[in-house]
């Protein structure tokens, strides 16, 4: 009974792996008779698994949809990669979706091995979702992983990162979270060379094992760490900050403004604050004007003179275009 048990998971495995199987292919896959193999396609049958059957030389057996969905045959590789994705789906904020992708990772990991189980257990407990904007970077599952289970044992993390400007450096840090976007990963943790918590995008990340030792986590920098993040990487990061009134609700901001770009805040039911970052005066005039909103400057003071500049030299440039005779568009 245990044998033939085992032959039909290998059966069924075989099946999901590859689109059609002739009869003769699978009994020598499974090193048994085609008839033991008709055999096993109808013990598949009765257990709800819809497994279609082609006559002829041509012909051949077909996993196909039925009115039910049956269990499935995961990899190790194959759990951990659905489980990152119910785990991302439950923090997309999209209505249904959150609380069915919990359900069914609970379901996952309940039957998980427990090799598995510490992974995912690891990639649930230590990720925190932060909405909006396009998947721009890859990240490689295997350090995904990896940093999610040191923070949850609480590990030193050495690794070699990649600067936005290109420079490599070797970092030492306490990792604490990982804060999920829709467009990257971020690892939230202690850095011990520099003294101070710091940001990284986990694209960027090199692990340099061994690590360790263990540590005593540290009061975290934000109960926030999404919004923290999204300071970080939208404001902190850059020389020049600003905070400008949006004069339209909060959400109607929210659906232009991403995570990465500003940190929103509701002022009240017609309008909300943006608190931004850029790399100079005259870039965050362009950056807040094509925005689309209308709004008003509440600090610095000196972007409200970048305003005023480039406001002149528009001025002029429609006055050189309208101006009769002047080559160029008329607008």
């Amino acid at each position: 009974m245990l044998e033939t048990s085992a032959r039909l998971l290998r059966l069924l495995s075989l099946l999901q792996a590859h689109r059609e199987w002739s009869g003769p292919d699978l009994a020598d896959r499974l090193n048994v008779s085609p008839r033991t193999v008709r055999r096993d396609v109808d013990r598949l049958r009765e257990l709800g698994y819809p497994v279609n059957a082609s006559p002829g030389t041509g012909g051949g057996y077909q996993l196909g949809a039925g009115a039910e969905l049956p269990p499935l045959l995961l990899d190790d590789e194959e759990a951990v990669a659905v489980a990152v994705g119910l785990r991302t789906a439950a923090g997309q904020g999209i209505e249904g979706i959150g609380e069915t992708s919990v359900r069914a990772l609970a379901k996952l990991e309940q039957v998980l091995p427990g090799r598995l189980r510490r992974r995912v257990g690891a990639l649930n407990a230590f990720t925190v979702p932060m909405l909006r904007g396009p998947q721009t970077s890859s990240v490689d599952p295997g350090v995904l992983t990896e940093l999610a289970n040191l923070c949850r044992d609480g590990e030193r993390l050495r690794f070699a990162y990649r600067g936005h400007d290109g420079t490599d450096s070797r970092r030492t840090v306490e990792p604490y979270r990982l804060v999920c976007s829709e467009r990257r990963w971020y690892l939230v943790a202690f850095d011990l060379d520099r003294a101070d918590w710091r940001t990284f995008r986990v694209d960027r990340v090199t692990p340099k094992p061994p690590h360790g030792p263990r540590f005593v986590p540290r009061r975290p920098p934000a109960e926030d760490l999404a919004a923290y993040v999204s300071e970080g990487v939208s404001t902190r990061a850059y020389a020049t900050h600003a905070v400008v009134r949006l004069l339209v609700p909060l959400q109607e901001a929210a659906e232009r403004v991403s995570p990465t770009a500003g940190v929103l805040e509701a002022e009240g039911p017609e309008s909300c604050l943006l608190r931004t970052g850029a790399g100079s005066l005259d870039v965050m005039v362009v950056h807040v004007v094509l925005l689309g909103f209308d709004f008003e400057v509440l600090e610095p003071d000196g972007l409200t003179e970048a305003i005023r500049t480039a406001r002149d030299r528009l001025s002029r440039a429609l006055a050189r275009t309208e101006r009769p005779g002047t080559p160029g568009v008329n607008l």
